[in-house]
């Protein structure tokens, strides 16, 4: 007795399959279905915020090990309070002694680049170009 062979059922959507990063054995892998309606805009707009994403990651990394390596700014970064760089500790612990206007100051510049500056049309790039990306001959190697 042998179970009854059945087709291969597959729920990958074969609408991205021919995309960089697209490999075997899962090919396009998307678990959470972002894009399971194929909108290409929808897809587009996804990987850069993945890119934007991730390159962000990676300064905060190396903001990180700069100042666990003990490296700071000159001078004070509060001279109403009196807080200097030198006294604000790496890490999250540095929430906590960076004074509230700082913290004002550090949020509002972000929330303004993620506004005005870092968009999919930054730096004339067309939709679907990601600018500093190997695939789209901006550095040429």
């Amino acid at each position: 007795f042998a179970p009854a062979q059945t087709g291969k059922a597959s729920t990958a959507l074969r609408a991205f399959e021919d995309e960089l990063g697209a490999q075997p054995p899962l090919g396009f892998y998307d678990p959470l279905g972002l894009v399971a309606n194929g909108d290409q805009a929808n897809f587009d707009r996804l990987r850069y915020v993945e890119i934007k994403h991730g390159r962000i990651s990676m300064l905060a990394i190396a903001g990180y090990l700069t100042t666990a390596a003990g490296i700071r700014l000159p001078g004070a970064i509060s001279n109403s309070e009196g807080v200097n760089f030198s006294d604000i500790p790496a890490g999250f612990e540095a929430l906590k002694n960076i004074p509230g206007a700082g913290l004002f100051q550090l949020f509002a510049f972000i929330g303004f680049l993620e506004t005005f500056v870092m968009k999919d049309s930054a730096n004339g790039a067309e939709p679907g170009e990601f600018i500093g990306d190997f695939r789209n001959g901006f550095i040429d190697f």
